[in-house]
């Protein structure tokens, strides 16, 4: 399939409950089909609001909607046209950032328009033969930080704080474990929370850890979580719902060990971390997000809630933020109202990369052929 269906398909999905407690009674999401304008893999997703909603993908593509999804439309930067877009950062209906990853050491490029994608600069290209990076997350619309796997023994991250220039931060990093690098999967290896807090999920050494900052990213700190590492393994995607509580999948790439799917959550901003009931989807986690959007740009932050606060008394919460969507790729897709105790499988939704959303009734996936669908609660 090239394209997703020519006509909005709205269908209330059933879930399929993998617990002993039966079916769920309420809050059982719908999916809509959605036209990206484009038969091209997306790879991440990036809400603005309700509205405004950017896409990136292979082949120098990208794809913005401002009316909720109704009509997207796509299209190719000039000069990166051979180009993988692992990331995007939407700012506004006008203003956005894409970080590409290539063959060569100057594809890894970092992008930004301020015409709704007409035109776009060229802000950063890597000169670091060593560097990879992985993805790039915002606090506001001119601060943020783009990540990449270790290079001799340093992860040569970088940072901007005007919007336009990108600094090297690599010596505020915590020394890297031996081979230690992040999946550029869905753009969702760096999780940003507020006016400082950030969260950079770890792979491919002996430790699938998180680094974390509580400034900025003036200084970090490193910690274990229990999700297994190795060559084709660790953690992948990470989300916090406020400073404290947040959720990391993982898995491993190999297809010979499908069933490693795995996620924890942690309740003191990342420091410690305990499995959840295994989800329903097989393979790595490319992508999982909060219902809630937390996020710094276009998101609902509040720095100074005590642990425990926002703990919502009905499951899932008033707003949706204790609600998780992950996505695998070809191994499938599921939900969580209550973090992980309790997890409902997306019946027939495969090949998706990418989730992300505005709000509990606003949320996309985005992936193989250009598909996308919206996902409401």
């Amino acid at each position: 399939m090239k394209h997703a269906p020519a006509v909005l398909l709205s269908v209330a999905i059933a879930c399929a409950m993998v617990s002993a407690q039966g079916p769920a009674r309420d809050h059982r999401p719908t999916l809509t089909a959605q036209h990206s304008g484009t038969a091209n893999l997306l790879i991440a997703v990036s809400p603005v609001d309700a509205d405004v909603v950017w896409a990136s993908g292979i082949n120098g593509t990208f794809t913005i909607t401002t009316d909720g999804g109704r009509t997207w439309h796509a299209g190719v930067v000039p000069g990166a046209e051979n180009l993988q877009f692992r990331d995007v950062q939407g700012v506004s209906a006008r203003e956005a950032y894409l970080l590409s990853i290539g063959d060569n050491t100057t594809d890894f490029r970092i992008y930004k328009t301020t015409n709704g994608g007409a035109t776009w600069t060229m802000q950063f290209q890597n000169q670091n033969p060593s560097a990879f990076y992985d993805c790039f997350a915002f606090w506001t619309p001119k601060r943020g930080i783009a990540h990449s796997d270790s290079a001799n023994g340093v992860f040569p991250d970088l940072r901007t704080t005007d919007g336009m220039t990108w600094k090297d931060i690599s010596g505020n990093m915590p020394p890297a474990l031996l081979y230690e690098s992040s999946f550029a999967s869905s753009g969702t290896c760096v999780a940003t929370q507020g006016d400082k807090n950030a969260w950079i999920a770890t792979a491919i050494s002996g430790v699938a850890r998180i680094l974390a900052t509580r400034d900025g990213g003036h200084t970090w700190d490193a910690y274990d979580t229990p999700l297994m590492s190795s060559f084709t393994a660790g953690a992948s995607t990470v989300a916090f719902r406020d400073p404290w509580h947040g959720m990391v999948g993982g898995g491993d790439l190999d297809p010979a060990y499908p069933d490693r799917a795995a996620t924890a959550t942690s309740r003191d901003g990342g420091r410690t971390w305990t499995f959840t009931n295994p989800p329903p989807v097989t393979g790595l986690i490319f992508g999982l997000s909060y219902t809630k959007n937390t996020t710094g740009v276009g998101g609902d932050c509040d720095d100074h809630k005590a642990d425990g606060e926002g703990d919502d008394r009905k499951p899932g919460g008033e707003d949706g933020s204790h609600t998780v969507v992950v996505t695998a790729d070809t191994g499938g897709a599921a939900w969580t109202r209550n973090e992980g105790r309790t997890w409902y499988v997306l019946p027939g939704v495969s090949g998706y990369w990418g989730v992300a959303f505005a709000n509990a009734e606003a949320g996309w996936l985005v992936g193989r052929n250009g598909a996308i669908l919206k996902i409401s609660f």
